[in-house]
């Protein structure tokens, strides 16, 4: 169920720097809301509803990710990974945290706060609006593919990371023991899968994935997502359609 995403095959092309830098595509995006979540902490589900009432919003697109350190509590967490963990611990040392924590929420890649918070988090992402892609990129699904573009631009100082991030619209879990224990707890937009698939360095390029393996029923959601390296800012995010209910 969870494929590795380093298994799919990658078809690269990147192109020759165009003589003058592309203009930024200025055409406002979602801002990007990454929540640290897990089963096993009796904080969290106040958080998890808060991303569930964010779906809803078109200016914000929330991305749910369990992470694995409490297990020990007492209940394995069904929907977190390793993967996740890292993650947070990388924003961790990105933001100068000593530490992580659940529920955590990440804004942007640029400002973090506590995820059942909604006042707080609501003014981090007010902060970031109106969000615009620094440089113009797309994810287009065309014959059974989807295909990853960027356009020429100026050069990073540090070439930025490319990530492709598979998500669940909903995940509806009965916990049976922890902290949790007794609770039915849905979550939405939960991450199944993230790995880097390449590096923007300002030159024109486009990757080519295998559309089945990333989006192989049609619950599967993904959605490209361009990073300064060491999990800084979220410089341009694209999806391959407009998120709309089924």
């Amino acid at each position: 169920m969870r494929k590795p995403l380093f298994h799919i095959a990658l078809a690269l092309a990147a192109g020759i720097v165009a003589p003058a830098a592309v203009a930024a595509d200025t055409q406002t995006r979602p801002v990007i809301v990454e929540l640290f979540t897990s089963q096993g902490c009796s904080s969290c589900p106040p958080a998890d509803a808060y991303l569930r009432d964010l779906t809803r919003r078109e200016d914000v697109l929330p991305l749910s990710f369990n992470v694995d350190y409490w297990d020990y509590l007492g209940w394995r967490d069904t929907l977190a990974s390793p993967d996740n963990t890292a993650r947070q611990r990388a924003y961790g040392r990105a933001l100068g945290l000593s530490g992580v924590y659940t529920p955590q929420m990440v804004v942007d890649g640029a400002a973090e706060g506590i995820g059942s918070n909604r006042r707080e988090i609501d003014a981090l992402i007010a902060a970031r609006k109106p969000a615009a892609n620094s440089v113009s990129m797309s994810l287009k699904k065309e014959e059974g593919r989807l295909t990853v573009s960027i356009a020429a631009g100026p050069a990073p100082e540090k070439p930025a990371v490319i990530w492709l991030v598979r998500y669940a619209k909903s995940e509806t879990v009965g916990i049976e023991r922890g902290e949790n224990r007794g609770e039915t707890i849905t979550y939405a937009n939960v991450v199944r899968g993230i790995a880097p698939i390449g590096m923007w360095d300002g030159r024109k390029m486009r990757i080519m994935l295998p559309g089945e393996d990333v989006m192989p029923d049609k619950d599967a959601r993904c959605v490209v997502l361009l990073q300064e390296p060491g999990l800084g800012r979220i410089l341009a995010v694209a999806e391959p359609d407009m998120r709309v209910d089924d």
